[in-house]
């Protein structure tokens, strides 16, 4: 019988597992080619998978919320036209075929690691449960681990980095900074509101993702110390040349102009003239990110938020910075964004205009240092200086603000910045061919 093997795809150089969230068929069913066939997640995103060819679903090895590691067969396609496609075909799991240990050990084994998060007061995500079983890490030593991620949580990058300095026969207790101690107790004080329910109120179950915006945000709050900083930039020089290109752009190019690429090529010059800004904190340590790589913020239909992010962005022209971030928003809301292109930000953006709100004051996205929210574009009138005196003109103007971690990027580096990108936006050349 001709077959296809659909394995578990892997959706990021860091990402080694996934987690089936739902499926779209079962064993029975016929597919077309790119229909969708389930929907996997990982720490940092959601992505439905659709069939690589036509034919019959014919097995499904691993049930909804099930963690599937990398390259595991999921499930059997038998292709269109073959023979005996109701044939069903077990196979062993890839796991245990690499085994040398006997299965009752194996089975011991996953069920002691899927407890850990039961006895631990903070979370550990099913990757660095793997880690610490395959390192023969204990529960005790786990906790021991001091973690930069949300919420002081472990990460894979945390268990590395700590194995190098693990002696063979035991292991190092490693102390707490106080900053990670100072987060650890306000998780356990966050306070629990009592929130009373009438009869006609309904209740809405958050779902994983606004889940996992929710403690990022709360856990942001706590690690940073958020301060914003706003400026109105005149923007008549953008709006005037959009105006004037925008159809042409759209034959040629087949894809809409809008305002934000002109701005992040702003911000990718800014932040090249103001490394501090593009950096992270690390304890008592500076990371100056040698990329400039923008987050963008993308609202999804249902309500929630991703970041997808465009990679050295301050080596793409305008052309190129518009196709990118075309790509990687139609990319958010099809729900096909891989891992690798919402990770690695160095900076984000949030819209605040495509809402038609005037500015906004954004929390920052870890561990990133600062934000920029963009505001609406408004017409106003305005005080011009000339050769003949002052005039009063209408202009078009938009407010930009700088949410920043006031850790490390005080008052004088912040407005500087801001300051800076609203220069490069205001001396924009209305002539630019593209």
């Amino acid at each position: 019988m001709a077959k296809f093997d659909l394995i578990m795809p892997k959706l990021g150089e860091s990402v080694l597992e996934a987690t089936i969230t739902k499926w779209f068929v079962k064993e029975g069913d016929t597919v077309e080619e790119d229909d969708p066939i389930l929907e996997i997640a990982t720490d940092k995103v959601d992505s439905e998978i659709p069939s690589p060819v036509a034919g019959k679903i014919t097995k499904i090895f691993f049930a909804e919320n099930e963690l599937v590691a990398v390259g595991k067969v999921i499930v059997h396609i038998a292709l269109a036209g073959s023979e005996n496609e109701t044939e069903a075909i077990e196979i062993e799991s890839v796991e245990q075929i690499n085994s040398s240990q006997p299965p009752s050990q194996i089975n011991k084994s996953e069920n002691s690691i899927k407890e850990i998060n039961k006895d631990s007061e903070r979370f550990y995500s099913p990757l660095v449960k793997s880690i610490a079983q395959k390192e023969n890490i204990g529960f005790e030593e786990l906790e021991s681990i001091i973690g930069s991620g949300n919420n002081n949580r472990v990460t894979k990058n945390d268990v590395a980095n700590y194995l190098k300095t693990r002696k063979t026969n035991g292991h190092i207790k490693v102390e707490k900074t106080e900053i990670a101690k100072v987060i650890d107790e306000k998780v356990k004080q966050t306070p629990k509101i009592n929130i009373s329910i009438g009869a006609e109120d309904s209740i809405v179950e958050m779902d994983r993702m606004r889940r996992m915006i929710a403690d990022r945000m709360v856990a942001s709050k706590q690690i940073s110390p958020h301060v914003t900083a706003m400026v109105e930039a005149d923007v008549t020089n953008v709006v005037l040349w959009r105006e004037k290109v925008k159809q042409k752009f759209e034959e040629r190019e087949k894809e809409k102009i809008t305002y934000l690429p002109i701005f992040l090529e702003a911000m990718a010059k800014a932040l090249k003239d103001f490394p501090g800004i593009n950096a992270s904190v690390d304890g008592y340590n500076i990371i100056l990110r040698k990329n400039i790589n923008i987050g963008i913020a993308v609202a999804l239909d249902n309500g929630n938020l991703i970041v997808p992010v465009i990679k050295n962005i301050d080596r793409l022209n305008l052309l190129g910075i518009t196709k990118e971030l075309n790509r990687l928003a139609k990319a958010a809301r099809s729900n096909k964004l891989v891992a690798d292109e919402v990770s690695g930000g160095t900076f984000s953006v949030s819209n605040f205009g495509s809402f038609k709100n005037v500015m906004g004051t954004p929390i920052i996205n870890q561990p990133e240092v600062a934000i920029m929210a963009v505001g609406t574009i408004e017409k106003k009138p305005a005080v011009i200086e000339t050769p003949a005196g002052d005039m009063i003109a209408i202009r078009h103007k938009m407010f930009l603000s700088l949410t920043y971690d006031h850790r490390v990027v005080d008052g004088a580096l912040g407005g500087a910045f801001l300051r800076k990108v609203a220069d490069y936006i205001e001396a924009f050349d209305q002539n630019m061919q593209f």
